[in-house]
């Protein structure tokens, strides 16, 4: 397959050059999302190791996650809104180098307080970077094949579930911790490469400004579909915090088990993303409904799974085949934001970073109130429906402003 010309999910076509296989552009991409997922899932099973390098203990240790967190909250908007007029490549080469440069640096942080820094820093580029990729992925497709695009770039996310965070949390065990971030960085500075090599070279839209960015805060269905991620993808966060120490408490296993149930609920990620972006580019608007009440079932189903290992990991499996959520909405904001697509894409990623600090918190409500850790599954169901019920009404305001209706509507 060789470059599309037609790009429905952007302003204007991207100028034509030499053919360029989309593969390879997409898997450039997608290289960039697993470098992101392989240290942002890593950095959870380092934090034992990387605490005891800073002398600092465990709980202090994770507040260098949740300052990365809150680097992707801050930094996908406002990254957005100031880079406006650069182009989606020089953009995506920028962002992936301060990646690299904050990961490379987080490997050498002398003491905590640096540590803390340099984790702000490398969690800035993230919604951003994803953002803009996936803007990319659909302007190289056709109409009908956009979201199954954006779910490619999606896979490094879900791959690194798989063999990033076991290969950098191996590493960080036999070298030390600081190589778990060192590889990190080595990945990001090899999609620079990639990127350089193989994104066509786009000119920066017509009337592109921040302020244009900024005119998709003024949209409803952008706040709607961004408030269904946050509170929807919550439940799985809520489960996936926990399952390590539910398997351990409830399942009884052995810890040996754990990094391969850990393993089985990326590939039911992985799966769910492909199917999602299948589906998404059918029928986006009850494909998405569907998404949200498949995660609600399988999430009430692990409190009664919990107990035997064969049937948690087939509930782990389906759990994680939820996260095609993702491809989804990404998708949906590309037809809601009009032409402050850059902003609100990269505001996607910022509203699953809010579910992944709603989830868990809610979820760790439960715990501590003597509900079991299986309760996590309850929280986890009624936040998928808690965004079923927001997406609803996303659907119908869309309904009643006929003038202003999304595709598929």
């Amino acid at each position: 397959m060789t470059l599309a010309a037609n790009d429905r999910s952007l302003d204007a076509p991207l100028p034509a050059h030499a053919p360029i296989s989309t593969g390879l552009v997409l898997f450039a991409l997608a290289m960039g999302g697993f470098a992101i997922g392989t240290t942002e899932f890593a950095t959870m099973s380092l934090l034992p190791y990387f605490s005891a390098g800073l002398n600092i203990d465990e709980p202090t240790a994770g507040h260098v996650i949740s300052i990365y967190a809150l680097g992707v909250v801050i930094g996908a908007p406002l990254i957005a809104v100031l880079a406006a007029r650069i182009s989606r490549r020089t953009l995506l080469i920028g962002l992936m180098g301060v990646f690299a440069l904050g990961n490379g640096l987080s490997a050498l942080a002398p003491n905590y307080h640096w540590m803390l820094a340099f984790r702000f820093l490398s969690g800035l580029p993230h919604g951003a970077y994803f953002g803009v990729a996936a803007l990319v992925a659909a302007s190289l497709s056709a109409p009908n094949r956009r979201a199954q695009s954006v779910a490619r770039v999606m896979l490094g996310l879900t791959v690194a579930t798989i063999l990033g965070v076991p290969a950098a949390s191996w590493m960080g065990q036999v070298l030390g911790w600081r190589a778990g971030f060192a590889i990190v960085a080595g990945l990001a500075l090899l999609t620079v490469v990639l990127i350089a090599l193989f994104a066509p070279r786009d000119s920066v839209q017509s009337g592109a400004s921040p302020l244009r960015e900024l005119g998709a805060l003024k949209r409803r269905q952008v706040w709607l579909t961004l408030a269904t991620g946050a509170i929807g993808f919550g439940g799985l966060f809520a489960v996936y915090t926990y399952v390590a120490s539910t398997l351990m408490a409830v399942t009884q296993v052995s810890p040996a088990l754990v990094p391969v149930v850990l393993a089985i609920f990326g590939l039911g990620l992985t799966v769910g993303t492909l199917v999602a972006g299948w589906a998404a580019d059918r029928a986006l608007v009850p494909a998405t409904a569907g998404m949200l009440l498949w995660s609600a079932f399988w999430l009430a189903a692990f409190p009664f799974a919990a107990g035997n290992i064969w049937a948690v990991s087939l509930v782990i499996f389906m759990i994680g085949s939820g996260g095609g959520l993702g491809a989804m909405l990404q998708t949906r904001l590309m037809d809601v934001a009009e032409d402050a697509q850059t902003l609100a894409a990269a505001l996607n990623h910022s509203a699953f970073n809010t579910a992944n600090a709603l989830g868990p918190w809610l979820g760790g409500m439960a715990i501590a109130a003597g509900l079991g850790w299986t309760s996590t599954g309850w929280v986890g169901a009624a936040l998928a429906l808690g965004g079923l019920a927001i997406w609803i009404v996303a659907i119908l305001d869309a309904r009643r402003s006929p003038g202003r209706r999304a595709p598929g509507l």
